[in-house]
């Protein structure tokens, strides 16, 4: 179950006759213990409609570089990998991403996007909310218990912090059961940006290369499974 409070309609707009729920994907860039999707096949269920996963590919992300937008894109492979075989189909666009989501907002039912704390990606879903006709709703999928449950106001001290988490802790420290969609979208076809060869697709955009990508660290979830039994079973167990 999906705590009601990570859950935050972005506009006031009713779900609209549509062919699919679009789950926007920026932030979280995973298919694995992700509530915003999870919520998104929810949703697409009740509706019986299938659910589609947008990722748009910008050039133009502040300050990152060739070795960021590498490390991303074998991410996004492996994330296209694990959501099709679920049954879920990936568009990944090159297009700043709040263009493309309200190009497909016209398409969708509904539209469930995770939540950036960045400024850029505020921006991003504000513009979107201003410009569609159905709905945005933000599922808070990257901390685990979500900011505004965790303090209503600025903390000057981590003590005090930590007593307001250790409270509530325990109503958010849980699993996220997965779903499986009512209907297999991974037969849409939306001309979707081929990143199957990484180098090639790096070499299209238009990005800062001043920062090469690294030949030691590799995006993608079972790389970070990897490492974090590596830390488990190496570090962690020596420590007193």
């Amino acid at each position: 179950m999906i705590e009601e409070s990570r859950i935050r309609p972005l506009n006031e707009n009713r779900p609209k006759k549509g062919e699919f729920v679009l789950y926007w994907m920026q932030a979280s860039q995973r298919a694995e213990h992700n509530h915003a999707l999870e919520f998104a096949i929810e949703q697409a269920n009740e509706l019986k409609l299938p659910v589609i996963v947008y990722f748009g590919l910008t050039d133009a992300f502040p300050e990152a570089n060739e070795r960021h937008y590498y490390f991303m894109l074998e991410g996004l492979k492996n994330v296209r990998k694990s959501l099709a075989s679920k049954g879920i189909g990936m568009v990944i666009e090159r297009c700043s991403p709040e263009f493309g989501t309200v190009k497909f907002a016209k398409r969708a039912s509904l539209i469930v996007c995770d939540r950036g704390y960045l400024k850029i990606q505020k921006k991003w879903r504000q513009y979107v909310s201003e410009h569609i006709e159905c709905p945005l709703i933000q599922v808070e999928s990257d901390v685990i218990i979500p900011v505004e449950v965790a303090s209503t106001k600025e903390e000057y001290s981590a003590a005090t912090l930590r007593r307001k988490i250790q409270r509530v802790i325990p109503e958010y420290l849980v699993s996220l059961e997965e779903q499986i969609p009512c209907i297999d979208s991974t037969g849409f076809e939306f001309g979707s940006q081929d990143i199957s060869d990484t180098s090639k697709a790096l070499a299209k955009l238009t990005i800062d290369r001043s920062v090469r990508p690294s030949m030691l660290y590799h995006g993608c979830t079972d790389e970070a499974q990897k490492r974090l039994k590596e830390f488990i079973l190496k570090k962690l167990a020596k420590y007193q």
